[in-house]
This record gives structure tokens, C-alpha cells and sequence, in this order.
């Protein structure tokens, strides 16, 4: 059984989710502010996976957002808002959330997004440990990239299994429907540019190939690859 933390104010909404969650099979736990959110955190207490709200009473959802990449740069976040604003899920996905829905969202299908998002938290099964590739060596189990052996660059969940994805056929374009399905579990939708973001923000992390060639390369209608 999966431990979430659901982060709302809107505490009807976090009953109602939380016994529909706990009815599939997950432990839940509701904070209804950042204060008690960042103490639960604190303690240390088993978290698989993080529902976390735009909009709190005493800050900033997408502030906390960041905030947990830090100091949980692994930890599965999905966000909501009610306002559902396009650049609200730009922000999200570019401080590292792994996926979006805007409220009021069918509880059916952020069950769906919610275990989509905690199996790509498991490890690719035909990936080997450590993958080098060049000068880029990957850890999937501590889910970071080390470059010509410089710092530690961390990945997001979502991140670390897209560079999977791409590593496993280096130089093969794949599509991106393809691509979302390996990497985030799921169909992209229209107008869904969630695939999009993961990857600006690892080839912002990446950076470039010594020689500055791109590492991650778009092919207009034919999807990304990883550059050899």
C-alpha cells in the first residue's frame, strides 16, 4: 500500500478524496497548510507520493513545490488547481511536478494519474544499475546524472525516466506518444505539453555535449532522441 500526502485547505475535498483513495488501496494523510505539511515532512513519516494544491492559506502551493525538490528532489508530486490557469501548469511542471490536473478533477481519473505516477517511481526493469553513456553516467536508483565528473545533477521521477527512455536506444528517434507512454505511463492528451516540459528541464540540467551539440534533439514529427 502506496502513503500519500494530500496538501489542500479545502477540507470536504480531502475527505472526500482520501476515503475515495483509501478505497483503492492507499494510506492517506491530509495537511490543510504549508506549516503542517513541511512538519509531517519533517518527521521523517513514509510519503510515496505527495497531492499537492496550488493555493494554501499560508503560502504558496508551487512555492512548496520547489521547496520539495530540494530537500525530496525524488518525491512523486502531482498538482492541482483550481484555477486551472495554463501558466499554473507550466510553473508546475517546470519546479519539477510530475503531473497536473485542474479542479474540480474526476477522482477516477487522479487515481489513474496518481498510480501512473508512482510507477514510473519504480526503477526501469531492463535498465542496469549504473548507465554510461559517453561522459554521462546515470544512477536510476539514486536518481542522479554525474557529467565528466562534476557535481551531482539531480533528476525528478519523471525526468530520470525519460533520460531511461532515451538512453535504451541512444541516437533512435522515439515518438512522443511513444515516449510519454514509457516515460509517464500514459497517452498525452491535446494541448498536453507535460512531455515537453520534463524535457526542457533536463536538457536544462544536461546542458550540452562538449563539442555544444544538444544532448536531448527534437525531430519535427518524429519525436526526441539522445545524441551520441
Amino acid at each position: 500500500m502506496s502513503n500519500i500526502l494530500l496538501i489542500d485547505d479545502d477540507q470536504e475535498l480531502c475527505e472526500l478524496l482520501s476515503h475515495w483513495l483509501s478505497q483503492e488501496g492507499f494510506i492517506v494523510h491530509a495537511c490543510f497548510d504549508t506549516a503542517s505539511a513541511q512538519a509531517y515532512l519533517a518527521a521523517r513519516h513514509q510519503v510515496d507520493a505527495v497531492i499537492l494544491d496550488v493555493m494554501l492559506p499560508d503560502g504558496n502551493g508551487l512555492e512548496l513545490l520547489r521547496k520539495l525538490r530540494q530537500e525530496f528532489a525524488e518525491l512523486p508530486v502531482l498538482m492541482l488547481s483550481a484555477r486551472g490557469e495554463p501558466t499554473d501548469r507550466i510553473i508546475g511542471l517546470e519546479l519539477g511536478a510530475d503531473d497536473y490536473l485542474a479542479k474540480p478533477c474526476d477522482p477516477r481519473e487522479l487515481t489513474a494519474r496518481l498510480r501512473a505516477v508512482l510507477r514510473r517511481s519504480v526503477n526501469l526493469p531492463s535498465m542496469p544499475s549504473n548507465i554510461v553513456f559517453g561522459d554521462l553516467q546515470y544512477s536510476p536508483a539514486r536518481g542522479v546524472v554525474n557529467i565528466n565528473d562534476q557535481a551531482d545533477i539531480v533528476l525528478t521521477v519523471s525526468e530520470g525516466r525519460i533520460l531511461e527512455a532515451l538512453l535504451a536506444k541512444p541516437g533512435e528517434p522515439i515518438d512522443k506518444q511513444q515516449l510519454a507512454q514509457l516515460a509517464l505511463d500514459r497517452k498525452l492528451t491535446l494541448y498536453d505539453r507535460s512531455l515537453d516540459m520534463h524535457i526542457s528541464n533536463l536538457r536544462r540540467k544536461l546542458g550540452a555535449h562538449a563539442d555544444s551539440r544538444p544532448r536531448i534533439v527534437a525531430l519535427r514529427g518524429r519525436g526526441y532522441f539522445y545524441s551520441a
